[in-house]
């Protein structure tokens, strides 16, 4: 390695992205950093015919460059000094000091260690793996790999909510129309972690029963329906598309439901009675609630419970449950 000199920006080519690992880099504070106070650390490049490969600086070449600045002061590796392996450890070595890395960009290296580099998968989970604070096993590295290849949005979508590694390989199991078209659907609405496992999982049922796409679920009118609705909330939007999606899951529990309320309405019970089925129907009997503050009150609701077992609606509900 030669000792440190200024490289003109120009001469560096910006498209080669061999030693990258960088995803939605957060510029400003560097940014502010080196108008303040100059460059701090010089970066890692190697010669390569009449140009230069960045293997360590990305993120500050970039402000340079924005910033105007015509040269930068560089540590070169020549072509053949060192492999393209070793470069790019000691690339992510020198961004884990530095910086660290976001989980999708941890699936970047991840990917380019096997993928590109040709490292034995038992050589990544061993040695990699712990080096990224990750479990040294195949979920993980199959965990990672799978978000690498996963679109942009995705991407994004998973640094955002934080979504874990479980929901990761649900998405991953996707086809890319499938995923984009849920994506459209869970990117509008109010999902933590366990709502967007209950709503890719509700999903992934229905299309196996129903032996359709899960694209096909999403863009059901009643869905698109919901989702225009701009006055409705985030959280008002989630729990309206879980009673549709956990009807078309549940078909038959949804024909009770309706049953069931149908009745109920017929009844025309006070607003001081309430009647109750056992939760998905599942257990025998019902259960009646009412409040009253006088014994004038109780007694007319215990006159009108009495006359209750004698109404058609009533008997209907007990049949049905």
């Amino acid at each position: 390695m030669k000792p440190i000199q200024n490289i003109p920006l120009q001469q560096i080519d910006l498209s080669d992205d061999t030693y990258s690992v960088n995803f939605a880099p957060d510029l400003q504070r560097l940014r502010s950093s080196i108008e303040q106070i100059g460059l701090i650390q010089p970066v890692l490049l190697r010669k390569k015919g009449d140009h230069y490969q960045i293997v360590c600086g990305f993120r500050r070449i970039s402000v340079m460059k924005d910033l105007g600045k015509s040269e930068i002061e560089s540590r070169v590796f020549e072509e053949k000094e060192t492999d393209e392996l070793q470069l790019f450890s000691l690339s992510l070595s020198e961004n884990l000091t530095t910086r660290g890395f976001n989980a999708v960009e941890k699936a970047i290296a991840l990917e380019k260690l096997v993928r590109r580099f040709q490292v034995d998968p038992a050589a990544v989970i061993k040695t990699f793996l712990p080096f990224f604070s990750l479990e040294p096993n195949e979920k993980i590295l199959n965990t990672y790999l799978s978000l690498a290849q996963m679109e942009g949005e995705i991407k994004t979508y998973v640094l955002k909510e934080e979504v874990s590694r479980s929901n990761i390989r649900k998405l991953s199991a996707l086809t890319p129309d499938d995923r984009m078209a849920i994506f459209s659907l869970i990117s509008r609405l109010k999902l933590g972690e366990n709502r967007l496992r209950e709503a890719l999982t509700l999903l992934e049922e229905i299309s196996r029963r129903n032996q359709c796409k899960e694209k096909d679920i999403v863009q059901r009118s009643e869905i698109q329906a919901i989702l225009s609705q701009k006055e409705l909330t985030p959280s008002q939007k989630t729990e309206r598309i879980k009673k549709v999606l956990t009807d078309l899951r549940y078909p038959k529990l949804n024909q009770m439901e309706k049953a069931f309320e149908k009745n109920r309405k017929d009844l025309n019970l006070p607003s001081n009675i309430s009647l109750h089925h056992p939760p998905f129907f599942e257990g025998k009997g019902l259960k009646i609630e009412f409040q009253f503050e006088t014994a004038e009150e109780y007694q007319s609701i215990v006159s009108f419970l009495s006359l209750l077992s004698e109404r058609e609606e009533f008997k209907e509900i007990l049949r049905s449950t």
